[in-house]
């Protein structure tokens, strides 16, 4: 028979965490904020995941949007309209930074900007939340974590799954050691979806700061597709690793307590984005990692856009049996003729590995964890540390996939 928490009790143990962040007071210190104080916040990169982020965000009370920034017109007014009525819009996020008036910022541009926008907000004396991935490229993740300490800075980065209380609860269970050793963890993130289908509308390219998009990528002519689709183009993003895999990798470096494999090999082929896309479409790697006690484990990542068997999910196997999560819960199931009891909790509806789930909102606790970290000054559950160590698998991932050899920490790393 499987034992099965009790759903219902489950989600109003949620609902009141929730409330709890949002409404208890906090006692300010010297960087902090009361409980009723207003807490006024400037977004940088106001395009389609940033907007989704404000939503969220709108909903925390004492929390308000004071001033958005873009490099493209539509996106900046799309921004202002989730924003307050005397918003500040600007496309230099210099001159967002500048202003007194805003004590936080959260940043969803492209991967290149992200640790450059880090620094510069913690640098202003800003409080961030910012998009995974924290970091473009391995060499960056000393600065942006110099950065927030140096500064004293709440970083929070949008790993949410951190934030997401059945996954909490499954990395209690793993930590009691219910499921053995873990020898081998398997990710996935598999869609079946066209994301390569070239937009029909056409962009204005007097309408966009091309050169600000650029940053410290290579110069290039103005490219309407890359802009949209930059997740695709190694100058600005780093493809399915980078995007999707580090979500459920960073829950791997979270419960087994691990920094950065030792050895990664990767594949990666294009079926459903050939001469559009520079990164695969469908890709696997295999991780190796040290552990404490002389120990090794397996992790290996499957995504593809061609087909969505598995969906997204990790399976932790260990010595006693297996557990699987996704955002919508989670199953344990023992190995034949262990002591290990089956168990489950499920609380998105919906069919098993999908993207997302009704359940829990974990874009909005994360956020609800920065606002209440922003006031209390305690550590937020994704640090600038957590994310730098969750990058650098992805790193590692596309380092090996783009030599098409095994990479190596110690090379990679530059240590």
């Amino acid at each position: 028979m499987t034992d099965q928490p009790d759903r219902r009790e489950f989600l109003e143990s949620v609902g009141a965490t929730a409330a709890g962040v949002l409404a208890a007071g906090y006692t300010a210190t010297a960087n902090g904020f009361a409980a009723n104080e207003t807490i006024n916040v400037g977004c940088i990169g106001t395009g389609g995941r940033c907007r989704r982020l404000m939503e969220s965000l709108r909903t925390i009370p004492g929390v308000k949007i004071v001033a958005v920034c873009d490099v493209w017109d539509a996106a900046l007014e799309a921004g202002k309209k989730l924003a307050e009525p005397d918003v500040f819009a600007t496309k230099d996020h210099r001159a967002l930074l500048d202003r007194k008036d805003i004590d936080a910022v959260l940043i969803g541009s492209p991967d290149h900007w992200h640790v450059p926008l880090t620094i510069d907000s913690c640098a202003a004396g800003k409080d961030v939340y910012v998009e995974k991935p924290l970091t473009h490229e391995l060499s960056e993740g000393n600065a942006v974590i110099a950065a927030q300490n140096m500064h004293r800075r709440i970083v929070q980065v949008g790993t949410q799954q951190r934030s997401m209380p059945h996954i909490q609860k499954a990395n209690e269970i793993i930590k009691s050691g219910q499921l053995g050793d873990i020898v081998k963890v398997h990710l996935t993130w598999n869609r079946n979806s066209p994301r390569a289908t070239r937009p029909n509308d056409s962009i204005d390219p007097k309408s966009v700061d091309w050169k600000r998009f650029l940053g410290t990528a290579k110069k290039q002519p103005f490219d309407e597709y890359r802009m949209r689709q930059w997740r695709w183009f190694w100058d600005f993003g780093g493809g399915i690793f980078t995007d999707l895999m580090v979500h459920w990798i960073d829950v791997v470096h979270w419960i087994l307590d691990l920094d950065h494999p030792q050895t990664a090999a990767s594949v990666g082929d294009w079926f459903m984005a050939p001469g559009l896309w520079e990164t695969p479409d469908t890709v696997q790697t295999l991780l190796r990692y040290s552990r404490k006690g002389n120990r090794v484990l397996q992790v290996y990542f499957e995504g593809t856009f061609s087909n969505a068997r598995n969906g997204a999910m990790v399976e932790f196997m260990g010595t006693e049996g297996t557990l699987y999560i996704d955002r919508g819960g989670y199953v344990i199931t023992p190995d034949r003729n262990k002591k290990l009891k089956p168990s489950e909790l499920i609380l998105g509806e919906g069919p098993r590995g999908a993207d997302f789930y009704n359940l829990p909102d974990g874009e909005t606790l994360h956020l609800a964890n920065w606002i209440k970290c922003i006031r209390s000054r305690e550590r937020p559950n994704a640090p600038a540390e957590a994310g730098v160590s969750s990058a650098s698998a992805a790193h590692m991932a596309n380092h090996a996939l783009r030599t098409e050899a095994l990479t190596k920490w110690d090379k990679t790393a530059g240590s």
